[in-house]
């Protein structure tokens, strides 16, 4: 249970307090609907929907302050730079705002005439197009079905301001409104049941979520500004495994280890921005991206681009960011394990990067004494634009005599026999035959078990920060490896789970 409450504690405690106000919120309005003697006649025509009606709108509009706040990508960005006082527990809670952005669309969903069905309508529409198929496999669907949120938001302020649901007017004298309900043909015919008089109340869903709309518009106004902001390339590189390197120049651009950026090409669309982590070190002069044909997106600026003439230079690029993730942590442990799948090795290219050029300027604020890496990947090729990087760190390390420093382990998943048999017949070569590293490629995928007791061994008093950028399933494994793991006491060794979100 301790295991789980270091890499869970804080995240549950943020979800039970979030849970408690929407629960004390509802009780709230709904006991003040249900038994306040202003809404006394008001209950009579309508019954106990009154209640259901207001309590849940109470809900509704605390969750709509909160919905806008998680895409603020460039305020996270700035409070995580400014939360380094807190811990990397408190920063770990900013990498998780998607998933806190979902959670409060879900609870809007519960809890929502014409404005309603409205609401409701566009509020489908962007879940439905939320989900992780429709999200990878056609991005531009959830892109444009999710600006609907400015109907949404519009149908949202206007749907109260109706004042459809009224209370009565408070009578002087006062009345008895229990004895007077049961016989309204005595309104206004005797003195104890004056005739009531109604007023909708003041409408409150713009107080609500008028702080989090300017938030917003600030932050459309800054990426605005960054669109306009010019980008210059430095290089322009096709792997043979399909895949895109494009070195970019920005002024005034400062970045981190394994911050991301997000691209928008207007020769493609105006509209369109997709998130990509770079892949070069705060120590270049340049900022780098690796781009892999997944979309039409994708494919449209690979083939804009490998139709460049010689010399030529690319198509218009804008750029918003940089923005953090948990990767901006790596340096903050002793030991730290980065797992990459695929593509998802980018923000480890920009790691190792670093620690290379921290090693040749001999940077003494460097705390990282070890760190294990590894890469999964389906195809040979893939390997390929990251193996020279690697070998210069193989190389490098040896001459400094810190072999142990780094550790790392690539996987061939989508092996067959053949590559079985070819790795056999060359077994006893010194390099490896796909990578030309001296680590041998493993074929299949790791015994997790395995290296995370093998890591506990080899650093039995260290904080481990456990990295990953790749699929979701993968991230529940190693989650529970982290826990499976973590020692109970203190003094030992505990591990701590990152996992990067876009």
């Amino acid at each position: 249970m301790s295991n789980w409450i270091i890499n869970q504690g804080l995240s549950a405690f943020i979800l039970v307090v979030w849970m408690g106000i929407n629960i004390f919120l509802f009780v709230y309005y709904y006991l003040l609907y249900d038994l306040g003697p202003q809404f006394e006649y008001t209950r009579e025509l309508l019954g106990s929907a009154l209640s259901w009606a207001r309590a849940p709108a109470a809900v509704l509009n605390f969750n709509c302050m909160l919905i806008l706040l998680p895409v603020c990508r460039n305020l996270l960005s700035l409070l995580r730079g400014s939360f380094i006082c807190c811990g990397r527990t408190m920063r770990k809670q900013l990498d998780k705002n998607l998933t806190f952005h979902k959670l409060v669309a879900y609870m809007i969903a519960l809890m929502t005439g014409l404005t309603g069905v409205v609401i409701t309508l566009a509020l489908i529409l962007m879940i439905t197009s939320s989900m992780e198929v429709i999200r990878r496999n056609y991005f531009e669907v959830f892109w444009y079905t999710h600006h609907l949120f400015i109907v949404f938001f519009a149908g949202l302020v206007f749907h109260g301001a109706g004042r459809i649901v009224r209370s009565q007017q408070v009578t002087n004298p006062p009345h008895d409104n229990s004895f007077c309900e049961d016989q309204p043909e005595s309104w206004g015919e005797i003195d104890e049941c004056p005739l009531p008089q109604f007023a909708g109340g003041f409408p409150q869903t713009w107080m609500w979520v008028i702080g989090p709309m300017i938030i917003y518009l600030c932050e459309r106004l800054l990426r605005f500004i960054r669109y306009m902001q010019p980008v210059s390339y430095k290089k322009i590189v096709i792997r043979p495994s399909k895949v895109l390197e494009l070195q970019l120049v920005k002024p005034g651009f400062k970045m981190e280890v394994g911050q991301y950026v997000f691209l928008n090409c207007p020769a493609i669309s105006q509209l369109e921005w997709h998130p990509f982590t770079m892949t070069s070190a705060p120590e270049e002069d340049f900022f780098s991206v690796h781009i892999r044909s997944v979309g039409d997106w994708t494919e449209k600026l690979i083939k804009m681009v490998e139709n460049l003439p010689e010399g030529g230079q690319g198509p218009k690029m804008a750029v918003d960011g940089p923005l953090g993730t948990a990767s901006e942590d790596v340096f903050d442990y002793e030991v730290s394990m980065l797992v990459g799948a695929g593509i998802g090795v980018t923000p480890f290219a920009s790691i190792l990067k670093s620690i290379w050029y921290k090693f040749k300027d001999s940077d003494p604020k460097l705390r990282t004494k070890r760190i294990y890496f590894y890469w999964l990947c389906r195809e040979t090729y893939a390997f390929e634009w990251f193996a020279d990087l690697l070998l210069v760190l193989e190389k490098d390390m040896e001459e400094r005599g810190m072999r142990d420093f780094l550790t790392y382990k690539l996987y061939l998943t989508g092996w067959d026999q053949s590559h079985v048999n070819h790795a056999m017949v060359h077994f006893d070569k010194d390099r490896d035959i796909i990578t030309g590293l001296k680590q041998k490629t493993g074929y299949g995928r790791p015994n997790w078990d395995r290296e995370f007791e093998q890591v506990r061994q080899e650093n039995p008093s260290s904080v481990v920060g456990t990295f990953l950028c790749g699929p979701q399933a993968l991230a529940k494994d190693l989650e529970k490896k982290c826990v499976k793991y973590s020692d109970v006491d203190p003094r030992k060794t505990k591990f701590y789970f990152n996992k990067e979100n876009f």
